[in-house]
Order: C-alpha cells, then sequence, then structure tokens
C-alpha cells in the first residue's frame, strides 16, 4: 500500500515494492495498486493496468524499472510467487483503471467475492483429487490378505471424505449462482472458502494417513497435495478474515 504513483505529462511513474505476486514474470499485464494522493487510508489508492513485456527463464523481468526475484514455496509451485521493486516503472495515463484516481480500493474490494469462490472452487478440486487417491490406494493395497479399504479405520476416513467434499462443493456452487444473480454474496462466498480449504486439508491429511509411510514419500502424489491443500486456507483472505466477515455479517443482521 506504500507503493506510489506519481503523475508526469501523459504516464504515472511508480515507485515502490510489492510482495507475494502470482505469475509476476510470465504476465503481459498486472492489475497495480498504487497510492497516488495524499489522502491517508484507502481514499489514496488507484488501479493500474499495467502492461510488460512477458519474462523468460534467463530474463524473469525485461520491463525497465522493475526487478523481481522468486519466492520459493512449499507447494503450488506452478504459480510461482515474486517479491517485486518498482523505479520509475511508466504506465500510461490511460491505462489509470475507471480514469479517475482514488478508486483502487473500491475496484479491489469488488473482486472478493468472485475471488473467493474460485478459490473454494480449487480447494474442492484440491479434496476431491485427495479422495480419488485416498481411495484407490485403499482398494489396491493388500494387508492381512484383504484390501486396506475394508478396514472399518480406514473406510470410515474415506466415507467422511465423501460427505465433507460434497458439502463443501455444494456450498461452492450456491455462492457461484448468487454471484451470478448479481446478488451480495460476501457471506456466502466466504463461508465457502473458509469450509472447502479446512476440507482440502483435512482430505488430504486422511488421504496421506491411508497411504501410512509411503505418504510421506515425494514418489507419491498425495505428497504433494498435501503441500498444495496448505496455502487455500491463507490466501484470498485467511480463515480468519472469513470468520471474521460471517460473524460481522450475522451481527447486522
Amino acid at each position: 500500500m506504500k507503493t506510489r504513483g506519481v503523475h508526469d505529462g501523459q504516464v504515472w511513474k511508480i515507485t515502490g515494492n510489492k510482495t507475494w505476486i502470482t505469475h509476476a514474470a510470465r504476465a503481459d499485464m498486472m492489475t497495480l495498486l498504487v497510492r497516488t494522493g495524499s489522502e491517508a487510508g484507502y481514499k489514496g489508492l488507484s488501479m493500474f493496468l499495467a502492461e510488460k513485456p512477458r519474462g523468460s527463464d534467463t530474463d524473469p523481468f525485461p520491463a525497465a524499472g522493475m526487478r523481481g526475484s522468486e519466492i520459493k514455496v512449499l507447494g503450488y509451485r506452478g504459480m510461482k510467487e515474486y517479491e517485486l521493486a518498482f523505479d520509475d516503472f511508466i504506465v500510461g495515463q490511460d491505462n489509470l483503471l475507471g480514469g479517475v484516481p482514488g478508486q483502487g480500493f473500491k475496484q479491489l474490494m469488488a473482486t472478493f467475492e468472485s475471488a473467493r469462490i474460485q478459490t473454494a472452487a480449487r480447494a474442492v478440486g484440491v479434496a476431491q483429487s485427495a479422495l480419488d487417491l485416498g481411495l484407490d490406494y485403499a482398494l489396491n493395497r493388500v494387508q492381512f490378505g484383504r484390501p486396506i479399504a475394508q478396514f472399518p479405520r480406514v473406510f470410515s476416513k474415506i466415507a467422511m471424505m465423501v460427505v465433507e467434499v460434497m458439502i463443501a462443493r455444494q456450498l461452492t456452487f450456491f455462492a457461484a449462482r448468487e454471484k451470478d444473480a448479481g446478488r451480495r454474496c460476501d457471506l456466502e462466498a466466504g463461508m465457502a472458502k473458509l469450509l472447502a480449504a479446512r476440507v482440502a486439508w483435512a482430505a488430504a491429511d486422511n488421504a496421506l494417513q491411508i497411504h501410512g509411510g509411503n505418504g510421506f514419500a515425494l514418489e507419491y502424489k498425495i505428497s504433494r497435495v498435501l503441500c498444495d491443500a496448505r496455502i487455500l486456507n491463507i490466501f484470498e483472505g485467511a480463515a480468519e478474515i472469513q470468520a471474521q466477515i460471517i460473524a460481522r455479517r450475522l451481527i447486522e443482521a
């Protein structure tokens, strides 16, 4: 929020730092939130559609006035996260979203419902993947003369995974339908993301447990799914933020 934009003729010059920027090197355009006014808090923020040349493995940030370094992460490695630094990075004045400064925070808030619904949907996908891997392993792993899926402590885990994934999926569909209908759905989006992220982690943890020691080996897919599941409870608003949104809406009602 401290990154600044200064109007200079027909352009804006951006100076400052950003962190946890996804796809920063490979993107052709960034949504860039900067402080353009003197007002404190959210009123002085503006959003730019900042175009830039796409980077490569050898030169990830070829744009003038911009450099970055990759943040190595535990899971979700295909996304790639970066810390960026801007030093008089040029953005055309026509790239100010909405054409009027000071609207950035409002524009950002308008994206959160959709962002949290799609994150909930991704969490459902991760949970379904964990369920598929756990069930497949339990059906094919033979111990004491029979598949371990026949043991109550194993099939009870699978049964709860099926139930929880279905609940998370239906809540996510419900939130998406509310968004598509043009109705306010910060409550529904928050509930969907909160639940789906927890279900994804629980499903991955249970599926790894079903794998036993093999689940801890990198050669088995479930180890990657577990790492991928962990971030879902954090990005696009941590679980604590979702709970705060839900509680606030209940108090308002």
